[in-house]
């Protein structure tokens, strides 16, 4: 009885202790396996291309602010009117688009900024002691531009796009007008001058040459070129074009009047805005020029005069 216990106890003690150095032997190798493998993963990582880096380890705006925004979008659409997703499209053509701006985003700032501008407006009535009806005026002037600053902002970027269009369409035309002379069809006179130039009316003739390239008409995609813009000279040129390609007439007779008469437009622009100057001049020379001249001037008189009469009195 007490050789069966020993041995019975004997047994379990070799198989428990078989079992915890397999169980050892495991743990061990699991745990370098692991190492190996996260050194694996941040060599990788450390090796891997830009482009790839940047998609696996996203940035705090595409994280967070992101996310944020999108949660918002609901919320602005109940403060827009119904077609308000239309005339911000438009907007969004006439600025050319910016990178990262969409309907959506557009209508989730404006309610962020409506809630931000409103809420700092508040804060800083309350903080400075400022009465309730002052803090009233302020809080809905501060929410209404809060509201209409990515409007603005919008606006501001399809200026300054439409200023570049109308300084480069006229010799963008020139170009094309050559090019079709010299024999190349409108296409590839298209094609030429937004490779031989530079900005957005360049990129706004590739647009138009890729849309062609996909499928889409001539005539549809220059009327898609003048409902993107907003300048009047464009949406001449693109409607001469159509009616050219529409009843036949020679395209290169079009482009040199056209090229003509938006030569004569500019040389009329610039002769209204030298014009404009001294309606432009007349306030600062009023309220800055004049009154530093006479300083300048009567000055010293009025020094002098000052200096007799204090004199004389004594």
């Amino acid at each position: 009885m007490g050789a069966t216990l020993v041995l019975t106890v004997g047994m379990v003690g070799i198989f428990t202790a078989l079992f915890v150095s397999l169980a050892a032997i495991g743990v061990f190798t699991n745990e370098t396996r692991g190492v190996s493998k996260s050194l694996a993963v941040v060599e990788a990582f450390t090796t891997a291309p830009k482009s790839m880096q940047d998609e696996l380890q996203p940035s705090f705006n595409d994280r967070v602010l992101v996310p944020l925004l999108n949660r918002f979008v609901g919320l602005g659409k109940k403060l827009t009117p119904a077609d308000h997703g239309e005339r911000i499209r438009h907007k969004l053509d006439v600025a050319g688009n910016p990178p990262g701006w969409t309907v959506d985003r557009v209508t989730s700032l404006k309610f962020v900024g409506f809630a931000g501008a409103l809420g700092l407006s508040l804060v800083a009535c309350l903080l400075l002691g400022v009465g309730s009806g002052p803090t009233i005026a302020v809080c809905v002037l501060a929410a209404l531009i809060g509201y209409l600053a990515p409007n603005m902002y919008l606006y501001q970027i399809g200026y300054d796009r439409t200023a570049k269009l109308r300084r480069a369409l006229p010799d963008a035309l020139d170009l094309l007008t050559i090019s079709v002379e010299a024999g190349l069809g409108f296409d590839a006179a298209l094609s030429q001058v937004a490779r031989n130039t530079q900005g957005p009316l360049a990129d706004e003739f590739a647009r138009v040459l890729q849309e062609m390239q996909i499928g889409l008409g001539r005539s549809k995609a220059l009327r898609a070129l003048g409902e993107r813009t907003s300048l009047p000279e464009i949406r001449g040129f693109v409607s001469s074009m159509v009616q050219a390609d529409a009843f036949g007439i020679p395209i290169g007779q079009v482009l040199r009047v056209q090229a003509s008469e938006i030569r004569v437009k500019r040389r009329q622009r610039a002769e209204e805005q030298a014009q404009k100057v001294p309606v432009k001049i007349l306030l600062p020379l009023v309220f800055c020029i004049l009154p530093c001249l006479f300083l300048i001037v009567l000055g010293p008189a009025v020094i002098s005069i000052i200096g007799v009469f204090s004199s004389g009195a004594m």
